[in-house]
């Protein structure tokens, strides 16, 4: 990270802490990076979050299995069925999305919940809809 290849860990440790800077281990079971074109699933992963001056930032360790992003695909239902806690339908639009389309979008909730619904809840879909 800082180029000490040849460093004693418990060293670099003291380091980062006195430059405020919080490392932990997160016991991640499965992380998923979703693109336009394909999710990258990482079954394996090792995850690091590093705190410093105020900022999160991730570090993902592992080989991901590659899979495409399609409307209505396993990867699609899996992600409502799993934000969808009160137990409706499937196919509702999770409360989250709507939230970031009308964020990245910069329009009302109704908007964005529209947008989606169109879209079959493609986020991207939805966002470049109404920009």
């Amino acid at each position: 990270m800082f180029g000490g290849g040849g460093m004693n860990p418990r060293k670099m440790e003291q380091m980062m802490k006195q430059m405020g800077i919080d490392v932990t281990e997160l016991d991640a079971e499965e992380v998923i990076i979703r693109t336009a074109d394909e999710e990258l699933v990482f079954g394996d992963a090792q995850v690091t979050r590093m705190d410093a001056q105020g900022q999160q930032t991730y570090q993902v360790v592992g080989s991901p299995e590659s899979r495409a992003v399609g409307k209505g695909g396993d990867g699609g239902d899996a992600a409502i069925e799993s934000g969808d806690d009160s137990g409706g339908e499937a196919d509702e639009i999770p409360a989250d999305d709507v939230e970031i389309v009308a964020q990245r979008a910069g329009v009302s909730t109704d908007a964005a919940r529209e947008a989606l619904e169109a879209e079959d809840g493609d986020l991207a879909a939805a966002i470049s809809r109404l920009e």
